[in-house]
């Protein structure tokens, strides 16, 4: 059975990878500038626009260099990928946040551990 508080989850994502919402705006965004400069410029669908809307306004991080020192950051823990992608996306403030929005650390963590990975973040 799939279930993301145990990290159980479907065959087809055994291979993929995480983006934190940061990430895919600036795919997005990046995306849209190729298309505004493009000699036929394309109208965006109303699918990608209201994606690349949700995401400027949930990016917690806007710099290239921090979203990288993030994800680097978060991958020298012992995290599963749902996990880094989960803390870097919702920023807890607190480990009890943390457990509560992220099941699956419940248990792995203590206290100071994931304290100081938060306020690292």
């Amino acid at each position: 059975d799939e279930d993301a508080g145990g990290l159980s989850f479907p065959k087809e994502f055994e291979n993929a990878e995480t983006l934190l919402i940061s990430e895919v705006h600036m795919l997005l965004e990046h995306r849209k500038q190729q298309n505004e400069q493009a000699e036929d410029e394309q109208e965006l669908s109303e699918v990608f626009m209201k994606t690349l809307n949700y995401t400027q306004r949930f990016a917690k991080f806007r710099n290239r260099d921090t979203i990288a020192s993030i994800r680097s950051l978060l991958m020298g823990k012992k995290l599963h990928k749902f996990e880094l992608a989960a803390l870097a996306n919702l920023c807890p403030e607190s480990p009890e946040e943390a457990r509560s929005l992220i099941p699956s650390l419940e248990g792995r963590f203590a206290d100071e551990e994931l304290s100081s990975l938060l306020e690292d973040i």
